[in-house]
C-alpha cells in the first residue's frame, strides 16, 4: 500500500481486522491493535518517535497523530501512546501525549506535547489540552486551554465502549464491501 510507508527501516504494524482508508497516511514506527479503523485523509506519522494504539481505536477524517523527537530540549521526547477504545474525532490533533483507554476525543481538538489523558475521560469538540497537562478520570473537560466541566455520568461511561463497537461494525463494512 503506498497510503503505508516504511522510514528508516520500520514499516507499520497493525493488529487483525484493522482498517485503514486509502487516502489516509500511515508512517514509520506505528503500531496499531486489532479492529481499529484509520479514516479518510489521516496522518498518522511516527517518523521520529514511536506511536503504540491499542485496539478498537477509530482515528476519524482529518485527524493528525504526530511525536515529539528527542532533543537537548526535550532528552527523551514524547512518543503517542492511545490505549484501547479511544474514539478521536474529525480533525484532531494529537501530538506527543498519552491517551488512556475508553476516551473520547471530540471534533477539533489539539492534546499537546507530554499531557496525560487518563481512562474514562471525555474531551469536548475544540478543547485544547496544553502540553504537560492530566486530565483526570472520571470527567469532562472543555475549553482553550481546557478546564474540568463535571464528572461523566454512568451512561455517558457506557457510551465509550458502544462508540468503540459502533466504529469497528463500521470499518466491518469497508473490509467486507460485499456482505
Amino acid at each position: 500500500m503506498a497510503n503505508v510507508r516504511t522510514h528508516k527501516g520500520i514499516t507499520p504494524q497493525f493488529g487483525e481486522r484493522t482498517w485503514v482508508d486509502d487516502s489516509a497516511v500511515v508512517i514509520g514506527d506505528v503500531q496499531m491493535g486489532e479492529d481499529c479503523s484509520v479514516w479518510p485523509m489521516t496522518v498518522i506519522r511516527g517518523d521520529m518517535h514511536k506511536i503504540r494504539i491499542g485496539d478498537r481505536c477509530s482515528i476519524q477524517d482529518g485527524s493528525v497523530l504526530h511525536i515529539t523527537h528527542a532533543s537537548d530540549y526535550n532528552p527523551g521526547g514524547w512518543p503517542l501512546i492511545l490505549g484501547d477504545d479511544v474514539t478521536v474525532g474529525h480533525k484532531a490533533l494529537l501530538h506527543g501525549c498519552t491517551i488512556g483507554s475508553r476516551v473520547l476525543v471530540g471534533m477539533g481538538c489539539t492534546v499537546m506535547d507530554g499531557a496525560v489523558v487518563e481512562d474514562e475521560v471525555i474531551i469536548g469538540a475544540g478543547t485544547l489540552v496544553p502540553p504537560g497537562k492530566r486530565l483526570e478520570s472520571g470527567y469532562l473537560y472543555v475549553g482553550s486551554p481546557c478546564k474540568q466541566a463535571r464528572a461523566l455520568s454512568d451512561k455517558e461511561k457506557t457510551f465509550f465502549k458502544y462508540t468503540a463497537a459502533n466504529y469497528v461494525k463500521l470499518k466491518d463494512e469497508y473490509l467486507n464491501p460485499a456482505e
